[in-house]
């Protein structure tokens, strides 16, 4: 039960507030003039004004409700090193008991800022206690407990931005003498030409007691398929460390930093730069033999490819036709075969034949220069034949043969067939997955082709088989280089819708990128994903079966883990991860001497959480101490002042109401709101009525009667 007297004055305000101020002017003239009976007046007066003011007495019947107190639990990345997860247990233990014990108190835990990959960069505790406010009446919040080691990013400026009355306290985890290094990226490229360098500009960083600008460091360069490499360097000295791209698709810097003794982490003593290699535009030599229908289907595929600089010559006439033309009537540009196949042969990366016959116009040296170019200097080679290969003109018997992977029996196949998809084929990237390709074991719904050579396969892989299920499209790899061979001239008939039309710009440009080394087309491969804290890896292969990666972690460990067939030529496993960092994935490659390696950065890549880590109360004092609360480091000793992670000293607990000081040296307090919801009323009138008259008339008559005296 609650008592109170509610005043509602039967007449207006004004009035009687106006009242009031003549009574107490009547009151005091007779007491100036001392007039006989004053008292009695004055008392008559009262007993108006009251009768006026119309007192009633409320009686209510309350309910209490409790205070709520917020403590928000920083799970960031820095909270993560050292011994702080342990430190931070040890406060939420004991908090939980504490608050525990204070009746008519509910707690409410908010975590805040864990590494998802999906959030905001750093640590942004008062963003998420703002969403475990939208439920908390105001008038019930006793205070905020945070747990955190001070770094925390969206600070307000003004205790006014919090929305509440309140007390805010912060326990910190971490010492206050703490000092870490780290590496700052200051400028890293995000792309690069193949073969190029470009520079990585970074410095290293000392906070915390032991900052000391100009001391000498040692810096680990580790770049793909190379050894490691050394630099010495300074803190806060700006290095410059140049990136190369060997290969096109992402290249791999990554620089760590020799972590010294006391040094808080070493978690932020590396960083990874990664970079796509881009390649200038690929240059390619296309050489048309024979004119043939579908002369202008290679020229115009790789025209529409902007990436691709294309050389195109054809060969209308060849050197024995002698009919007299005069020459100024004839070619307007003559094939320039020294320049070509001599001189600057290593300047394209592809050369493809199209229904081209050896009849004389390349000297037998060229074909050797064709031959090194594939297999000493890394070259690419495209044989797009016709019947031009089963005739004793055929490519195959100068010395170009020596690369080819086929040897052609000189049987031209004319008769209707589709392409089929092989074994092979179907793991391979470059046929794998062709739009019309059909189940296993089922027919192509693309068009029929209507001519084939016969080859008998030597070496290489064949994706695909034509007529008589002879091979078709046969891929190989010869020495540094790369050969591919198609059987059959009729890849145009696709590109003119005949019979239903075919994939033909998804196959010829699969096949002249694979023979381009584009990373996306090997059919080797470990490829490794992340997405926040899951670790996807995903290996391709033409073998029947894969073996298991080894997953390195940040910190050093490693774990293996098997792979589940996704596909054909697929294989695809999720992993969870628990530490934010770089990952690096292994796998034996099936030449069982070299090993196909994989890198992948977990977690949310924060270089704001990671480049301030020391425990710091400078950042929440300002604001804690405008709300009424303290900052108060928890990092307590164990047996015999040894300190340790589980020791921790959280400072006593107070509620308290109507107070002004919530904090002091070992103690904070929590405001106690006395909110309440009002279940009834009760109303009584005091001075109304008769009872008001009676003692109007009672003290005018006493007046009356003194004043006759």
């Amino acid at each position: 039960m609650n008592w109170s007297i509610d005043i509602q004055p039967l007449i207006p305000a004004p009035l009687f507030w106006a009242a009031i101020l003549v009574a107490a002017l009547m009151v005091a003239l007779l007491v100036v003039r001392r007039t006989r009976g004053s008292a009695l007046r004055a008392l008559s007066l009262v007993a108006l004004i009251a009768a006026l003011a119309n007192p009633t007495l409320r009686q209510e019947e309350r309910e209490s409700l409790s205070n709520i107190a917020i403590v928000v639990v920083d799970e960031s990345t820095s909270q993560s090193i050292a011994d702080r997860p342990a430190q931070t247990a040890a406060i939420r233990a004991d908090l939980e008991t504490r608050l525990g014990k204070i009746p008519n108190l509910e707690v409410k835990w908010v975590s805040s800022s864990r590494p998802t990959g999906d959030g905001p960069s750093g640590t942004n505790l008062f963003s998420d206690l703002n969403r475990a406010l939208a439920n908390v009446p105001p008038d019930r919040l006793a205070g905020v407990i945070m747990i955190t080691d001070g770094e925390v990013h969206d600070v307000p400026q003004a205790a006014a931005a919090l929305g509440f009355d309140a007390p805010v306290h912060a326990l910190l985890t971490g010492r206050p003498d703490e000092f870490d290094r780290r590496i700052e990226v200051l400028k890293a490229p995000k792309f690069g030409i193949v073969g190029q360098a470009r520079d990585i500009e970074v410095a290293v960083r000392e906070i915390g007691r032991r900052g000391r600008s100009g001391e000498q460091v040692t810096l680990k360069i580790r770049r793909e398929d190379q050894t490691d490499e050394r630099q010495r360097a300074r803190i806060d000295e700006h290095v410059r460390i140049p990136m190369r791209f060997p290969h096109a698709g992402t290249n791999i810097v990554e620089i760590e930093l020799d972590p010294v003794p006391g040094e808080l982490t070493a978690a932020n003593n590396r960083v990874v730069v990664a970079a796509e290699g881009v390649r200038e535009n690929l240059r390619v030599l296309l050489v048309s033999g024979e004119p043939h229908a579908g002369e202008r289907t290679w020229r115009n595929l790789l025209k529409s490819d902007a990436a691709v600089d294309l050389v195109h010559f054809t060969i209308l006439r060849p050197p024995e036709k002698q009919d007299g033309t005069p020459i100024h009537q004839l070619s307007l540009i003559a094939f320039p075969t020294r320049e070509l196949f001599s001189e600057k042969i290593k300047d394209f990366d592809l050369i493809i034949f199209d229904r081209y016959q050896h009849r004389g116009i390349l000297p037998l040296l060229y074909y050797d220069n064709i031959s090194r170019y594939v297999e000493r200097h890394g070259g690419a080679l495209l044989i797009a034949a016709g019947d031009d290969l089963a005739g004793r003109m055929s490519l195959f018997r100068p010395p170009l043969q020596s690369v080819l992977p086929a040897v052609p029996s000189g049987r031209v196949i004319e008769e209707p067939f589709k392409a089929a998809v092989s074994g092979d084929g179907l793991r391979h990237p470059v046929t794998r997955g062709l739009p019309g390709a059909g189940a296993p074991g089922s027919e192509a719904t693309w068009g029929r082709w209507f001519r084939q050579v016969e080859v008998e396969r030597r070496r290489g892989r064949t994706l695909m088989t034509g007529a008589e299920q002879k091979p078709l499209l046969v891929l190989d790899r010869r020495g540094k280089g790369r050969v591919a061979l198609l059987t059959s001239d009729h890849a145009w008939l696709w590109a003119r819708g005949y019979d239903g039309g075919g994939p033909h710009t998804d196959l010829l440009r699969r096949i002249a990128h694979w023979l381009m080394k584009e990373p996306d087309l090997e059919e080797e491969r470990l490829i490794a994903t992340a997405r926040g804290l899951k670790l996807t890896v995903e290996r391709r292969s033409m073998e029947a079966d894969v073996p298991g990666v080894t997953v390195l972690a940040p910190g050093g460990e490693s774990s293996t883990a098997s792979l589940d067939k996704s596909g054909d030529g697929v294989w695809r496993t999720t992993i969870d991860v628990r530490t934010p960092g770089l990952y690096k994935v292994e796998t034996p490659a099936p030449d069982g001497q070299s090993m196909l390696t994989a890198v992948a950065h977990a977690g949310l890549e924060d270089a704001r959480e990671m480049s301030e880590v020391t425990a710091t109360d400078q950042k929440m004092r300002p604001l804690v101490e405008a709300t009424g609360g303290g900052v108060y480091w928890t990092r307590g000793a164990g047996l015999l002042g040894a300190v340790s992670a589980g020791a921790v000293d959280v400072p006593r607990i107070s509620m308290l109401t109507n107070a002004r000081v919530l904090s002091g040296s070992g103690w904070l307090g929590l405001k106690d709101r006395e909110a309440h919801v009002t279940r009834g009323i009760s109303l009584t009138p005091m001075f109304t009525g008769l009872m008001a008259l009676a003692a109007l008339l009672a003290f005018i008559t006493l007046a009356w009667w003194r004043e006759g005296r």
